[in-house]
């Protein structure tokens, strides 16, 4: 509703269907954009400007914001963009930064990390992150590792941020405050700066 307030033309596309299946969000959109002059297609889970543009902007700002202190990076990744090119600037910096991705339960990240297969995908309530394919904008030698958290425990956090900090964020940065936290109470260091963004608002 909010997209057609401002004029856009909205397609909803079954979630439940492969990768190569016409009626997969992707490749809808390639046709679309195909089929209409003029059209752009921003590919953002196979354009490098994706995680390129992270590296120049993200990375930098996080290692200048913490005087270069920051020792976890903890994300989620949808098309891998930001975790990526934030991480690979971070590490290039500190070869010892812990990079993090919090996963969602149905998504195929976390199980090729650890296996190199995808494994089985089912559908999510936590939109943005995770997904059913291996995009190219996520660097997985970038993520030194992923772990799984449920949609309730994503829900809970983002209300708790809402409610206790004042940060009115969704679901999958709730995701990404929950695997920030977990994290925390592992580090053994005085001295360890873990950091997650928050990439997203509650207004869905």
């Amino acid at each position: 509703r909010l997209l057609q307030a401002f004029g856009a033309e909205v397609i909803v596309t079954p979630t439940a269907v492969p990768p190569d299946h016409p009626d997969h969000y992707i490749v809808m959109a390639r046709r679309i954009a195909a089929e209409t002059p003029g059209a752009v297609l921003a590919d953002q889970f196979y354009n490098p400007a994706n995680p390129g543009a992270h590296y120049l902007t993200t990375g930098p700002e996080i290692w200048h914001q913490t005087g270069g202190r920051v020792t976890h990076l903890i994300g989620s990744p949808g098309t891998g963009g930001t975790i990526s090119g934030t991480g690979k600037y971070l590490k290039e910096r500190n070869p010892a930064l812990r990079v993090t991705g919090a996963d969602p339960d149905g998504s195929v990240y976390a199980n090729y990390k650890r296996t190199g297969e995808l494994g089985e995908d089912h559908p999510y309530k936590v939109e943005g992150v995770g997904n059913d394919k291996l995009p190219e904008t996520l660097w997985f030698d970038v993520v030194d590792e992923f772990r799984t958290i449920t949609d309730k425990d994503a829900f809970d956090m983002a209300r708790r941020l809402t409610r206790e900090e004042g940060l009115f964020v969704g679901g999958s940065a709730g995701r990404i405050a929950t695997l920030a936290l977990r994290v925390a109470r592992e580090v053994d260091d005085p001295g360890a700066l873990v950091v997650c963004i928050l990439p997203d608002t509650g207004e869905r």
